[in-house]
């Protein structure tokens, strides 16, 4: 079992950049697909961003492509969401998942996009874009 605990969040001007970080621990990161997602206030948690374990493959949901980057540091066992061009539509709690793809890695594209398919979930962490 892996425990996920997300930092980096706060309040930032629009068009600003924040760098969100998701810490694993009791378990290497390595085995893991991990994604990002966030939940605004009345609204459904949603896809960010995610990236398989090997690294390999990143997907965004289309709002925030071009502006956010996912990354994994298996060695600091620690995921990154790089936030750049902030809108106050970004304003969210921002939450890791973590799925466990360490005997198949063979899952579709899609699969990563849902938040049913993850097995782990930090606490999340607030970001505020103000305009």
């Amino acid at each position: 079992q892996v425990q996920l605990v997300e930092s980096g969040g706060g309040l930032v001007q629009a068009g600003g950049s924040l760098r969100l970080s998701c810490a694993a621990s009791g378990r290497t990161l390595s085995r893991y697909g991990l994604g990002w997602f966030r939940q605004a206030p009345g609204k459904e948690r949603e896809f960010v961003a995610a990236i398989r374990r090997s690294g390999g493959r990143t997907y965004y949901v289309d709002s925030v492509k071009g502006r956010f980057t996912i990354s994994r540091d298996n060695a600091k066992n620690t995921v990154y969401l790089q936030m750049n061009s902030l809108k106050p539509e970004d304003t969210a709690y921002y939450y890791c998942a973590a799925k466990d793809t360490y005997y198949s890695d063979s899952y579709s594209d899609s699969y990563y996009r849902r938040r049913e398919n993850y097995d782990y979930w930090g606490q999340g962490t607030q970001v505020t874009v103000s305009s």
